[in-house]
């Protein structure tokens, strides 16, 4: 009879505890291990993920915003220039008179026409006056170049507009150039 090596392996009580196990079991072991690790990791994988997500939505919203806000006052410097003319018109009106006659009357129903297509060009284009008579005074949107006592204007608002103001979009494009009532 010849000597066939012995599949199970004989009892020595000195062996550890794990050379008696199967060496199938042994890997059983060690992957369940592996396993048990790898689903301890999901959780904060699964919220790396969102977040990395949520991130990337932010930034296309914030990226979408900016070129919305960059075409919204894309125009804002040339109607800036826009606003002397108007200045211009609104003033030779003024010294016109009340009642002109002749050919400065034609000038001047001429000068009223090209401001009401020059203010009409611009409301199209988001612009809005700006011309708080009687209002209270804003910092945000006046700019104070004097005060005056009255008796017809309550203290802090506006007794008189030496320049009107303007918004693009509700965006100060220019401040109102005023004069502040103070207690008469």
């Amino acid at each position: 009879m010849t000597d066939a090596p012995n599949p199970t392996p004989e009892f020595n009580p000195d062996a550890p505890e794990a050379a008696f196990q199967n060496p199938l079991e042994a890997e059983i072991a060690e992957l369940k291990a592996q396993l048990a690790e790898a689903q301890a990791f999901i959780p904060a994988a699964r919220d790396a993920q969102l977040r990395a997500a949520a991130e990337a939505e932010n930034r296309i919203r914030r990226a979408e915003n900016e070129a919305a806000k960059a075409k919204k006052f894309a125009a804002e410097d040339v109607l800036r220039e826009f606003l002397g003319v108007t200045d211009s018109l609104e003033l030779g009106m003024k010294a016109a008179g009340p009642a002109p006659e002749g050919v400065v009357k034609a000038l001047v129903d001429g000068m009223q026409m090209t401001l009401k297509q020059l203010l009409s060009a611009l409301e199209r284009n988001g612009v809005k006056v700006v011309d708080p008579v009687g209002q209270p005074f804003n910092a945000e949107h006046h700019q104070a170049m004097s005060m005056a006592p009255s008796t017809e204007v309550p203290a802090n608002h506006v007794l008189s507009v030496m320049q009107k103001g303007y918004t693009l979009h509700d965006r100060l494009l220019r401040p109102a150039l005023v004069v502040v009532a103070t207690a008469g």
